[in-house]
């Protein structure tokens, strides 16, 4: 399931065609504008495509030997139902590398399926477009996890264009985590697609600490009586990083429900935007929809922005959104400094603790190490401030 195609659109592509099709359309679309609002406090105005050549990413997949190879004509049909948003979705259409995973009904997998991308390639002259697609289906009443990894060096250029979707059918729990690695020199262009039939779980996580701009854009659905959405971020910046998210939360049928917690830091001259969006459609009553954004800011030049939406169109349902964006609490630092612990140790403890819960809700086992790389990840991140910079 994993290799390096060379040609940019194979010549045997069964969908060549539809490739083609697609990379006409992008031809004639222009680069969003900072102005439209689902784009509002990005770095868009910053990218220059022409600066990029697309090229074939180098995937590896580990664990899928547990499920049987996926049924080319269902991956069509999910991948159909795609929403296509601006030129970067019709250019991942166009060049695409499509990694499918579809689970059987009924069947439980113990162990998670792990993708990694390995970014390669590109110069600071010229860089290199890399389009992954990943297509997860869990049939009805199946059960694991799909971890995928995106990992670059420092010395690689490159304009990373994901897609991400993940169907589960009735009764099915779906779970999934991104782990953005990327290095300073990398772009990260996401948008996620998940769709939950009746009484079905789906859990989406990210975990974003690299990249210069990296932004997931994510479009969680709930179309069937008592399904249930998750997505849980941890996100990191520093340098003159800068994490961008939008989120909806689309609740399409009764007595559905979602749940969204993110959380973020940012220091020296870094940046993050979170905006996020609970949908409660007409034919929806009895749903409940919760939205959580905090972020610390973790020196004076560093700047978050949290923006909660709700669009309510019927009664009878539950709702709630809050978010903050402020430096580390004076009180929780002065109890601990009152105990001996000096500064700069007490503010990484508080920021440690502060990512707990979002480590503690990541789909991936307690027995495992990829919860302790993450924490230890975050504490590297802690150490690349200077003194002077614990905020106060």
């Amino acid at each position: 399931m994993s290799s390096l195609i060379s040609d940019v659109i194979p010549a045997d592509a069964p969908d060549r065609a539809l490739r083609e099709a697609a990379a006409e359309r992008a031809a004639g679309l222009a680069v969003p504008s900072p102005e439209l609002e689902v784009w509002r406090y990005s770095r868009i105005a910053e990218l220059d495509l022409s600066a990029s050549s697309p090229a074939a990413v180098r995937t590896t997949v580990t664990g899928a030997e547990q499920v049987p190879v996926a049924d080319p004509a269902l991956i069509a049909e999910l991948v159909a139902g795609m929403s296509v948003h601006d030129v970067f979705d019709e250019l991942n259409a166009a060049y695409h590398r499509t990694v499918a995973i579809s689970v059987p009904a009924g069947k439980v997998l113990a162990d998670p399926i792990v993708v990694t991308h390995h970014v390669e390639g590109g110069t600071a002259e010229h860089g290199v477009a890399l389009y992954p697609r990943l297509v997860v289906h869990g049939g009805a009443d199946s059960e694991f996890t799909v971890i995928e990894r995106f990992e670059s060096s420092d010395d690689t250029y490159a304009v990373v264009v994901p897609r991400l979707l993940v169907h589960a059918s009735q009764a099915a729990r779906v779970s999934y985590l991104g782990v953005n690695l990327l290095g300073a020199n990398t772009w990260q262009l996401g948008h996620q697609q998940s769709t939950g039939e009746r009484d079905s779980t789906t859990l989406l996580g990210t975990v974003a600490l690299g990249g210069d701009y990296a932004r997931v854009r994510t479009d969680a659905r709930v179309t069937g009586q008592g399904a249930s959405t998750k997505q849980v971020a941890l996100y990191y910046a520093d340098g003159n990083q800068m994490h961008d998210f939008r989120t909806l939360q689309d609740h399409m049928a009764p007595k559905t429900n979602s749940d969204l917690l993110f959380k973020g830091a940012v220091q020296n001259t870094a940046k993050s935007v979170y905006t996020g969006l609970i949908r409660i459609r007409e034919n929806a009553r009895g749903s409940v929809a919760f939205q959580t954004n905090r972020n610390l800011t973790l020196s004076e030049g560093a700047w978050a922005e949290s923006v909660p939406n709700l669009d309510i169109q019927t009664n009878d349902v539950k709702c709630s959104h809050a978010s903050t964006v402020g430096p580390v609490d004076d009180e929780q630092r002065f109890y601990l400094e009152s105990r001996g612990i000096p500064p700069e140790v007490a503010e990484r403890l508080i920021v440690l603790g502060f990512f707990d819960d979002v480590l503690n809700l990541l789909p991936v086992s307690s027995a495992g190490t990829l919860r302790a790389d993450l924490r230890a990840r975050v504490a590297e991140k802690l150490q690349h401030r200077e003194p002077d910079e614990v905020s106060r």
